[in-house]
């Protein structure tokens, strides 16, 4: 039986050129040193070839831009006409335009590259050449397209890459306005790591019995990083962070929700003598290159980033993400993770999380069905609670010890309230003097009658307005002068005699 065994032939592993790839394509993925192609390169590549549409779901670092950038190549070179590549960042369509350019450079690919914060004269010099392929962000094209600076009648084969996150940033007006713009023959690509529904509305409006190609579930991670999540109390991010940063001697990327805690992240790590660098949406994007640049050359250690840089970051070597805050949904987990591990190499990623964001752990595990190793340095609690509220989360941030659970005041303290007066019925307003150690609001504080009469002053009225016109209360009587009667009153223009 063993014998049998032995003797079965063994399945070979598939290689570029058992693909159906031009002979003059696998000579320059040979000098690349590329010989086997990635599961997603395999599935996509034979299919893409023959022109038809189609949805491809494989998790990041897996090689998805050489899986339509082959075939997109390819095609182009027997059918001329133009490409179309559409990515939700400049970072991701900046690495696009790079691998192609590899690709294609020895067979005269000319390519322009279409994004924000880039000058657009240089964008119109590089559409001016003809390009064969374009690489762009939704907002850019779709100002090039109500400029009539580039048409989309050329276009051959469209590819919207990392198509979720696009929806995800707002940009699904753009998309389908971009869609009804390109001509009705054409091939549509899509390909993301995640699939939602949004997606799969829109490949059955614009695209033609697309094939689905999925390598792994949607959500799946990297076999290769191992994930960990340390259940800490929110105030001790930065410790924790600086152990960790003491037992890796890698590169190491730290994720923040927002772009004004990088910045502040940054400058705490650059003040304790750690190479650190940052990158959000407010660099433009000329720091943003050299931030990348600095990163990749090894000449910072630490890059400090928002989701910006969750896609189309492609760095070799990075050992370590931290996740210093959890994402605001649980798919950006799996492109935050994704930077490292890649390539087949082995990669750690860490997750920062507080007792209470039990609920989104539970629905990060759910979406790549697996269970997290966690390490609890405060005691977690496994019992499911219902999710905390903003309300209650910014009252926590205040530090509001006199709120009760449910998020209501006791009775006794909404009754020790102190009343402004013009609540209190024109009542003895209560004295400044009673509570020196409570916070008075301006609103709150009684109001003198001078400044009232300076008012008038400015405003020109005549004295017989100053003296006839009412007090406020009746706790700040007019020195001197009598209470007016309601028939002497006048508005504050005045009768129209003293006009």
């Amino acid at each position: 039986m063993d014998e049998t065994l032995e003797e079965l032939p063994q399945e070979a592993t598939p290689k570029f050129a058992d693909l159906g790839i031009s002979d003059s394509i696998l000579q320059i993925l040979k000098k690349l040193n590329l010989d086997t192609p990635t599961p997603i390169q395999r599935k996509t590549i034979p299919i893409a070839i023959t022109g038809q549409d189609l949805i491809g779901i494989a998790q990041t670092g897996t090689g998805k831009t050489y899986a339509f950038g082959i075939p997109m190549l390819q095609r182009l070179g027997i059918n001329k006409g133009q490409g179309l590549i559409i990515a939700p960042t400049r970072e991701l369509a900046l690495q696009i335009e790079e691998s192609l350019k590899k690709l294609g450079q020895a067979l005269g690919l000319r390519t322009a590259i279409l994004i924000g914060g880039e000058a657009l004269d240089r964008q119109l010099f590089q559409l001016r050449k003809k390009p064969h392929i374009i690489v762009a962000t939704p907002g850019r094209l779709i100002d090039h397209l109500k400029r009539h600076t580039f048409k989309l009648d050329q276009i051959k084969t469209l590819v919207l890459d990392e198509a979720d996150m696009m929806l995800d940033l707002g940009f699904a007006p753009q998309i389908q306005e971009i869609l009804k713009q390109t001509p009705k023959e054409r091939q549509t690509m899509i390909f993301s790591a995640t699939m939602p529904a949004t997606i799969v509305k829109i490949a059955a409006t614009y695209m033609k019995l697309p094939v689905s190609i999925e390598v792994a579930p949607q959500g799946t991670t990297a076999s290769q990083v191992d994930q960990e999540i340390f259940i800490i109390n929110g105030e001790e991010r930065l410790e924790h962070l600086l152990k960790i940063l003491a037992q890796y001697t890698g590169s190491v990327l730290v994720f923040l929700r927002t772009k004004h805690s990088v910045k502040a992240l940054t400058a705490k790590l650059q003040s304790l003598g750690h190479k650190a660098i940052e990158i959000h949406s407010n660099l433009s994007l000329n720091r943003r290159r050299a931030a990348l640049q600095d990163f990749k050359s090894k000449k910072e250690r630490i890059l400090v980033a928002t989701d910006v840089a969750a896609r189309g970051l492609d760095v070799s070597g990075i050992e370590l993400v931290v996740n210093y805050n959890l994402p605001d949904n649980s798919e950006d987990y799996v492109h935050r993770i994704g930077r490292t591990g890649r390539a087949g190499q082995t990669g750690k990623a860490i997750t920062f999380a507080t007792a209470h964001e039990q609920r989104e752990i539970r629905d990060i595990e759910k979406l790549i069905n697996k269970s997290i190793k966690r390490t609890e340095f405060v005691k977690f609690n496994n019992q499911f609670s219902a999710p905390i509220t903003n309300k209650q989360k910014r009252r926590s941030f205040r530090g509001d010890s006199k709120r009760i659970e449910g998020g209501s005041r006791r009775p006794e303290q909404r009754s020790s309230r102190p009343m402004s007066s013009h609540m209190t019925n024109h009542r003895q307003a209560p004295s400044r003097a009673a509570d020196t150690t409570r916070f008075t609001p301006f609103f709150i504080t009684d109001v003198s009658p001078k400044p009232f009469k300076r008012a008038a002053d400015r405003r020109g009225l005549s004295p017989l307005h100053k003296a006839s016109r009412p007090e406020r209360s009746s706790s700040h009587p007019a020195s001197g002068a009598n209470q007016p009667s309601s028939q002497h009153r006048f508005s504050h223009r005045g009768p129209a005699a003293t006009r």
